[in-house]
């Protein structure tokens, strides 16, 4: 049995250790400390206490405070680091609420948290979530697990879809399309990544096409993965059908930039019920037409015109601030093109020069005449009947913003791109990961109002610093105190603290 005992030492404080007797002998079992206050003594005897009770289950027998608060001697701690284990508890709640801790295994779930931190290599990733959260991972685990996780990419649509729904009242009446280009660190193409017009300036390099549908939030719904070299407009019927068939809705409108409308497209809407926003490129109207709609429009700031097309009713409208913006940029391009003309060995391609033969070039003035009556105008193709005003189409295709906002917060703050793998499987689960993260970022800035970064950087600041008691061998967790701004984000976010 262990006895506590006080002595004297020399500098005549008080020592407490922990004894027991063997073959009448006393030997010290754990010396606690020493101290010269009766407050300091008092301390060491209960500390004295804990350690029998861990040692041997041992209860005193005039103990009556069985459930006594623990108490810790720093001089008897080693620090051993600190953790951001508070971020990392508020993003799997997130990931709950999400209901994509039903979907993959942990390892997903982390890549995809430590996606939102602190985007990086697979490889690295791993080493971060080690190094942040003290968490291991075998990096075989997820090339293992590849095929499983492949499957999963309808299953987390639709638990999206449905969050968009419950959080964010998400009715399907409005969904804005994008697409972007995600380059590759390698030169070598295969059936997926291709050479093909690159919005990174990365033409040099293999790349993959994406199409984004999101809300009028800017809250992502579904996407998919095209080969490189894919047309943009190509991408916008297999997208849009195969949402508007999977969740069952009866027609949608579908909100995209001028890069999408073709007859084919506008055919092809129309067969699956489907009503439209696209944007228009002016400069392919005729010139008759062109000076019909400058006539109506008059120069008005703010006044509209509907016309019907083949592609559709072409709303115009006219700004004054576009047009000086219009005018300004002209005016460049009419000097760039003077000024090389003066110089027949340096004339390059540019706007409003036209080539007459091999060594001659000149101005080209009917398309500068037909930029001077389109100064100012910006126009929109719809299948939407008059009872959507003009007004409230073009607001609807203004926030069309949102779909490249998602874009950037993938590229930049998510660092989608470059990317490091080389097989289709690979680069098909990193991008449902990133979609994943970039869904739950999303969350995070419509509840707060807040960048991701400015989220991130707040959430990080409350860390766990470590310490090791010698006396009991245990590892002690001392929290930052979590300052207000942090707990009004929770409770935006619906996440208690």
């Amino acid at each position: 049995m262990y006895h506590i005992r006080k002595t004297k030492t020399s500098s005549k404080a008080t020592a407490v250790q922990v004894v027991y007797y063997l073959e009448r002998k006393m030997i010290i079992a754990k010396h606690i400390g020493s101290g010269h206050l009766a407050k300091e003594v008092e301390i060491l005897l209960k500390l004295a206490q804990t350690w029998i009770k861990k040692e041997t289950k041992q209860q005193g027998l005039f103990d009556k405070t069985k459930n006594q608060s623990s108490l810790t001697l720093l001089d008897k701690c080693e620090y051993v680091g600190f953790r951001y284990s508070f971020i990392y508890e508020v993003l799997i709640k997130l990931l709950d609420h999400f209901e994509f801790s039903t979907v993959g295994n942990m390892l997903f779930h982390d890549l995809v948290i430590i996606r939102i931190i602190k985007p990086a290599s697979k490889l690295r990733s791993l080493e971060l979530l080690k190094e942040y959260f003290g968490i291991s991972h075998r990096r075989q685990t997820f090339y293992e697990s590849l095929p499983k996780l492949l499957s999963l990419k309808d299953e987390v649509e639709s638990l999206t879809v449905k969050f968009a729904k419950k959080e964010l009242a998400f009715d399907f009446s409005l969904v804005f399309y994008d697409v972007t280009t995600l380059y590759f660190e390698s030169f070598s193409s295969d059936e997926l990544r291709k050479n093909g017009f690159s919005k990174d300036n990365k033409s040099q390099q293999p790349q993959i096409v994406i199409g984004l549908m999101v809300t009028g939030q800017g809250f992502p719904i579904a996407y998919e993965v095209f080969a490189g070299n894919k047309f943009e407009g190509h991408t916008l019927i297999p997208v849009v059908k195969n949402f508007k068939d999977k969740h069952k809705i009866p027609t949608l409108t579908i909100v995209a930039d001028a890069g999408m409308i073709s007859l084919e497209n506008v055919k092809a809407l129309e067969k699956n019920a489907l009503k439209y926003i696209v944007g228009a490129r002016m400069g392919n109207i005729s010139l008759k037409t062109i000076s019909t709609i400058s006539n109506e429009l008059n120069c008005q700031d703010g006044a509209t015109l509907r016309i019907a097309t083949t592609y559709g009713d072409l709303i115009c409208a006219f700004s004054k601030k576009r047009y000086r913006k219009d005018k300004r940029e002209m005016g460049k391009q009419i000097e760039k093109a003077q000024n090389l003309l003066k110089k027949p060995k340096e004339v390059k391609r540019t706007k409003f020069l036209k080539t007459t033969s091999k060594t001659n070039c000149e101005l080209n003035n009917s398309l500068i005449e037909k930029t001077k009556l389109l100064l100012g105008v910006k126009g929109y193709y719809t299948n939407l009947d008059t009872s959507v005003s003009n007004r409230e189409i073009i607001e609807h295709y203004h926030n069309l913003w949102h779909v490249e906002q998602a874009f950037r917060i993938a590229k930049n703050d998510l660092e989608t791109r470059p990317i490091f793998h080389f097989k289709e499987d690979a680069i098909k689960v990193h991008m449902l990961i990133c979609f994943m993260a970039l869904a739950v970022s999303k969350y995070m800035e419509i509840k707060t109002n807040k960048s991701l970064q400015q989220i991130v950087n707040l959430l990080k600041q409350i860390t766990d610093a470590r310490l090791f008691d010698t006396l009991t061998n245990k590892e002690i967790i001392l929290r930052t105190k979590i300052p207000e701004e942090v707990k009004d984000i929770l409770k935006k976010m619906g996440l208690s603290y």
